[in-house]
Protein backbone atom coordinates (compact mmCIF):
# COMPACT_ATOMS: atom_id res chain seq x y z
CA UNK A 1 0.00 0.00 0.00
CA UNK A 2 2.70 2.40 0.87
CA UNK A 3 4.40 1.54 -2.35
CA UNK A 4 1.47 2.41 -4.33
CA UNK A 5 1.06 5.96 -2.40
CA UNK A 6 4.45 6.54 -2.95
CA UNK A 7 4.54 5.90 -6.78
CA UNK A 8 1.39 8.15 -6.95
CA UNK A 9 2.58 10.66 -4.80
CA UNK A 10 6.07 10.42 -7.33
CA UNK A 11 4.17 10.01 -10.67
CA UNK A 12 1.74 13.68 -9.61
CA UNK A 13 5.41 15.41 -9.07
CA UNK A 14 6.11 14.26 -12.37
CA UNK A 15 3.38 15.60 -14.03
CA UNK A 16 2.94 18.55 -12.40
CA UNK A 17 7.05 19.50 -12.94
CA UNK A 18 5.70 18.78 -16.87
CA UNK A 19 2.78 21.08 -16.65
CA UNK A 20 4.94 23.95 -14.93
CA UNK A 21 7.87 23.22 -17.89
CA UNK A 22 5.02 23.49 -20.79
CA UNK A 23 4.64 27.45 -20.05
CA UNK A 24 6.84 29.05 -22.62
CA UNK A 25 7.87 32.79 -21.92
CA UNK A 26 5.23 34.94 -22.13
CA UNK A 27 4.68 37.32 -25.25
CA UNK A 28 4.11 40.64 -23.47
CA UNK A 29 7.60 40.59 -21.83
CA UNK A 30 9.68 43.82 -22.48
CA UNK A 31 9.50 47.40 -22.59
CA UNK A 32 6.43 49.00 -24.28
CA UNK A 33 6.56 52.96 -24.23
CA UNK A 34 8.71 52.54 -21.49
CA UNK A 35 6.67 50.48 -19.11
CA UNK A 36 6.40 47.19 -18.52
CA UNK A 37 3.23 45.07 -19.23
CA UNK A 38 0.53 45.77 -16.16
CA UNK A 39 -0.09 42.61 -13.66
CA UNK A 40 -2.40 40.28 -15.32
CA UNK A 41 -6.34 39.46 -13.90
CA UNK A 42 -4.87 36.70 -11.13
CA UNK A 43 -3.07 37.49 -8.18
CA UNK A 44 0.11 35.56 -8.42
CA UNK A 45 2.28 39.13 -9.58
CA UNK A 46 3.37 42.29 -7.81
CA UNK A 47 4.83 45.54 -9.95
CA UNK A 48 5.79 48.76 -9.18
CA UNK A 49 3.88 50.10 -11.42
CA UNK A 50 0.42 48.25 -9.99
CA UNK A 51 -2.22 50.48 -8.82
CA UNK A 52 -3.46 47.42 -7.38
CA UNK A 53 -2.24 48.10 -3.42
CA UNK A 54 -2.44 43.62 -2.98
CA UNK A 55 0.32 43.77 -6.14
CA UNK A 56 2.20 47.25 -5.59
CA UNK A 57 5.81 47.04 -4.79
CA UNK A 58 8.25 50.06 -4.31
CA UNK A 59 10.61 51.06 -7.00
CA UNK A 60 14.30 50.29 -5.93
CA UNK A 61 16.33 53.50 -5.64
CA UNK A 62 19.89 53.31 -6.54
CA UNK A 63 22.80 56.77 -6.91
CA UNK A 64 25.11 56.84 -9.57
CA UNK A 65 25.41 54.79 -13.16
CA UNK A 66 22.80 53.31 -14.85
CA UNK A 67 25.76 50.48 -15.49
CA UNK A 68 26.70 50.44 -12.20
CA UNK A 69 23.33 49.99 -10.69
CA UNK A 70 22.63 47.23 -13.69
CA UNK A 71 25.96 45.32 -12.66
CA UNK A 72 24.51 45.38 -9.20
CA UNK A 73 20.90 43.88 -9.86
CA UNK A 74 22.41 41.39 -11.79
CA UNK A 75 24.55 40.31 -8.49
CA UNK A 76 21.83 40.43 -6.43
CA UNK A 77 19.77 38.42 -8.93
CA UNK A 78 22.70 35.98 -9.35
CA UNK A 79 22.86 35.69 -5.33
CA UNK A 80 19.80 33.29 -5.16
CA UNK A 81 19.22 29.59 -6.67
CA UNK A 82 17.00 28.83 -9.01
CA UNK A 83 17.39 32.88 -10.68
CA UNK A 84 18.98 32.71 -14.51
CA UNK A 85 19.33 36.17 -15.88
CA UNK A 86 18.05 36.13 -19.41
CA UNK A 87 18.22 39.94 -20.73
CA UNK A 88 20.61 41.97 -19.51
CA UNK A 89 21.26 45.56 -22.06
CA UNK A 90 21.33 48.70 -21.12
CA UNK A 91 17.93 50.16 -19.21
CA UNK A 92 16.63 46.62 -19.13
CA UNK A 93 16.85 43.37 -17.38
CA UNK A 94 15.05 40.50 -17.60
CA UNK A 95 15.45 37.03 -14.92
CA UNK A 96 13.54 33.93 -14.61
CA UNK A 97 13.13 31.89 -11.31
CA UNK A 98 12.23 28.16 -11.05
CA UNK A 99 10.36 27.13 -8.15
CA UNK A 100 12.67 23.66 -6.78
CA UNK A 101 10.16 21.35 -5.99
CA UNK A 102 7.61 21.90 -8.98
CA UNK A 103 9.60 23.68 -11.28
CA UNK A 104 7.52 26.49 -12.05
CA UNK A 105 8.62 29.23 -13.64
CA UNK A 106 8.58 32.93 -12.89
CA UNK A 107 9.15 36.17 -14.93
CA UNK A 108 10.85 39.04 -13.37
CA UNK A 109 11.52 42.44 -15.64
CA UNK A 110 13.77 45.71 -13.96
CA UNK A 111 13.74 48.67 -15.93
CA UNK A 112 16.53 50.38 -14.73
CA UNK A 113 15.78 54.88 -15.35
CA UNK A 114 19.27 56.98 -14.74
CA UNK A 115 16.92 60.56 -14.61
CA UNK A 116 15.22 59.10 -11.49
CA UNK A 117 17.70 56.47 -10.19
CA UNK A 118 14.81 54.09 -10.36
CA UNK A 119 14.41 50.45 -11.42
CA UNK A 120 10.47 49.30 -11.92
CA UNK A 121 10.35 45.78 -11.51
CA UNK A 122 7.54 43.52 -12.64
CA UNK A 123 7.29 39.61 -11.38
CA UNK A 124 4.58 37.48 -12.15
CA UNK A 125 3.87 33.42 -11.99
CA UNK A 126 3.71 32.31 -15.98
CA UNK A 127 1.08 29.51 -14.76
CA UNK A 128 -1.54 28.93 -12.00
CA UNK A 129 -3.81 31.41 -10.26
CA UNK A 130 -2.02 31.71 -6.64
CA UNK A 131 1.80 31.73 -5.70
CA UNK A 132 1.31 32.10 -2.36
CA UNK A 133 3.15 35.40 -2.25
CA UNK A 134 5.95 33.43 -3.50
CA UNK A 135 6.76 36.88 -5.79
CA UNK A 136 6.50 39.44 -2.88
CA UNK A 137 8.70 37.61 -0.47
CA UNK A 138 11.34 36.95 -3.41
CA UNK A 139 11.30 40.49 -4.64
CA UNK A 140 11.72 42.12 -1.37
CA UNK A 141 14.78 39.98 -0.49
CA UNK A 142 15.79 40.93 -3.99
CA UNK A 143 15.44 44.53 -2.93
CA UNK A 144 17.55 44.34 0.31
CA UNK A 145 20.00 42.63 -1.94
CA UNK A 146 20.42 45.10 -4.28
CA UNK A 147 20.97 47.90 -2.05
CA UNK A 148 23.57 45.85 -0.32
CA UNK A 149 25.29 45.40 -3.83
CA UNK A 150 24.74 48.73 -4.82
CA UNK A 151 25.92 50.05 -1.46
CA UNK A 152 29.97 48.97 -2.03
Amino acid sequence: MWLALAGAAILGLVLIRIWARSAGRPADLGVRDGRLAPCPGTPNCVSTTSRDPGRRMDALRFEGAEAEARAGLVRALQAFPGIRVVRNEPGYVAAEATVSVFGFVDDMEFVLDAGTGTVDFRSASRLGRSDLGVNRRRMARITRRFAEETAR
